[in-house]
């Protein structure tokens, strides 16, 4: 594939607000993960929750999108000047020329929980103030995202669970590169509601401390809420004036499978896994021997993990990884947007970050799995993100001149 500048982005989870401090958290190996205390949830678990969101409703002009997921992805699109960024963009090239992909698996679901507890008592109607169209439904959060910065471009939802924020980039690289639209808002956003959790604990999936990925002793999942956000352009000369130090950092490979092994279960060997990541690779140009770390899915859970590595000690010698949804919890819908973005970070600091929480890597499954956050010359880097009933996705991202074809 042609390369595609990722000309800016920025991140919010509980590991932080913005990029410096999501850097931060991931250089020191922290997150911020804590015993579950989300409202009528009454749950031994821990979860990645972000503070202040229900103190910041969304612009007054768009008060019909109000809900958890828009006020968090509002509050995420204005760290790190992003908001700017998009709008200088705008200016540049139309609003109808500036597309918005963004993933989600829940979108804003809790508000349609809080409308049912407040059906009329006679005859159970939800309350005329609730919007199914506009929080709920997920179309709602592009639908936000758009009316957001007034764009006339294409904008698409993508829920395919846990896959959604990646598959976001191959979305909008297609559009890209038909010409249909010259810059794309990409992102995803998931927040945290009673239908998830108390859903990942009926699959017996979630852990009763901070998540342990790939550790001897992992037992399960800390979920997560965040929001993540970049632009996408095509590499051309014109652009590389604009550029500053996020502006080198390129998405080079897509790689897209659907194993449908099963609705909740990973296929035991990692096929699914395995193809997105041939695939990514081979669409970038790059060998397994290019790539100098992995962000992996990493969810904790005994299954997910072994399939995992078992794609990856099928495709790689040693090469270094780590999850790290020991620091954010895993965010659902936007995990592959902002492990996109903890990769990027990666590439332009020169960091190979740590899987916080995770003390003793399980042997069994063969992985060079990074315990202590080092710096690194890195030139490409690979991240998976992994859905149920088989959606998986893996992203390349480098420096220009990494793409060998």
């Amino acid at each position: 594939m042609n390369p595609l500048l990722l000309t800016h982005f920025t991140a919010t989870s509980c590991a932080g607000r913005g990029l410096d401090a999501t850097l931060a958290a991931l250089a020191q190996g922290r997150g911020g993960l804590a015993p579950c205390d989300f409202e009528g949830a009454a749950l031994r678990t821990y979860t990645g929750r972000v503070g202040g969101i229900e103190d910041a409703p969304v612009r007054a002009d768009l008060a019909e999108f109000d809900c958890r997921n828009n006020r968090l992805a509002q509050l995420a699109m204005t760290q790190d000047s992003f908001d700017a960024r998009v709008r200088e963009a705008i200016a540049r090239v139309g609003a109808a020329r500036v597309g918005v992909f963004m993933g989600t698996s829940t979108a804003g679901i809790l508000e349609t929980e809080l409308a049912y507890r407040r059906r009329d008592a006679q005859t159970g109607a939800l309350p005329a103030d609730f919007n199914y169209a506009t929080t709920h439904n997920p179309y709602s959060l592009a639908g936000f995202v758009r009316a957001y910065f007034g764009l006339r471009g294409p904008a698409v939802s993508v829920s395919s669970a846990c896959s959604s924020g990646a598959k976001v980039f191959g979305s909008a690289r297609r559009m890209l590169e038909t010409g249909l639209i010259d810059v794309a808002v990409v992102g995803g956003v998931d927040t945290l509601c009673l239908t998830t959790l108390y859903g990942f604990n009926s699959l017996e999936l979630l852990s009763t401390g901070p998540c342990k990925p790939f550790d001897v002793k992992r037992d399960g999942i800390s979920i997560g809420e965040a929001a993540a956000f970049g632009l996408l352009e095509r590499d051309a000369a014109d652009r590389a004036d604009r550029a500053d130090d996020g502006d080198a950092i390129r998405l080079l490979g897509i790689g897209e499978s659907s194993d449908a092994y099963h609705m909740s279960s990973p296929h035991p060997e990692g096929l699914g896994a395995r193809i997105a990541m041939e695939q990514a690779l081979a669409s970038a140009g790059l060998d397994a021997r290019d790539i100098g770390y992995v962000n992996l899915h990493g969810t904790a859970t005994p299954s997910n993990d072994a399939a995992e590595s078992r794609a990856l000690t099928d495709l790689f010698d040693r090469v270094p990884c780590s999850s790290t949804k020991g620091a954010t919890g895993h965010t659902l819908g936007a995990a592959g947007a902002l492990e996109a973005v903890i990769a990027a970070l990666a590439l332009k600091h020169g960091m190979i970050p740590a899987g916080a929480n995770t003390t003793e890597p399980d042997p069994v499954l063969g992985l060079d799995y990074v315990l202590t956050s080092r710096d690194a010359p890195l030139c490409a880097v690979l991240s998976n993100s992994f859905g149920f009933g088989g959606t998986n996705c893996s992203l390349v991202f480098g420096r220009k001149g990494a793409a060998s074809a």
